[in-house]
Parts: structure tokens; sequence; C-alpha cells
């Protein structure tokens, strides 16, 4: 059977992992790098089916990206309250 003091580390542990979990989800870093891996993507894509400006075309869906996720934290706040 653990002890206490064994079960008090494994809570530390899992309560550790799951801070971090948390910073990286909501980090500027996660943000900028997907918005960067879907510019190339996005824009590898319309320019292989031939669509004009497709290097300026492609930043549309990333600025949706990046706007969804300054609205994403206001509404979590607003559905949080009125929950």
């Amino acid at each position: 059977m653990n002890t206490l003091e064994e079960r008090v580390v494994k809570i530390e542990e899992r309560n550790k992992s799951v801070t971090l979990d948390k910073a990286w989800e909501t980090s500027w870093f996660r943000r900028i790098a997907i918005a960067l891996l879907t510019y190339v993507i996005v824009a590898l894509f319309l320019k292989a089916i031939g669509v004009q400006n497709a290097w300026i075309a492609a930043i549309v869906p990333v600025i949706g990206y990046i706007l969804s996720t300054l609205t994403i934290g206001f509404l979590k706040s607003w559905w949080i309250t009125n929950q």
C-alpha cells in the first residue's frame, strides 16, 4: 500500500504535468506554430491547385484561426460564469 508521502508526490507530479499541459494549450508559441504550419500547408495546397496569389490567399485561414483563439478565451469565461 502507498504511504501518504508517496501519494502526495504522485499528486504533485500529476499537477505539474497538468499545469504544463495547460500552459502549452494557452501559449502564444503554440498558437504561432499552428498558424505558421497552417499558412504553409494551405499556401502549398492552393499553389498546387493553381490558385492565383496562393501565398496571399493562405493568410485568410490563418487570420481566422488567430481570431478564434482570441475569442475562445472570452467565450470560455462567459460560459463558466453562466454555468
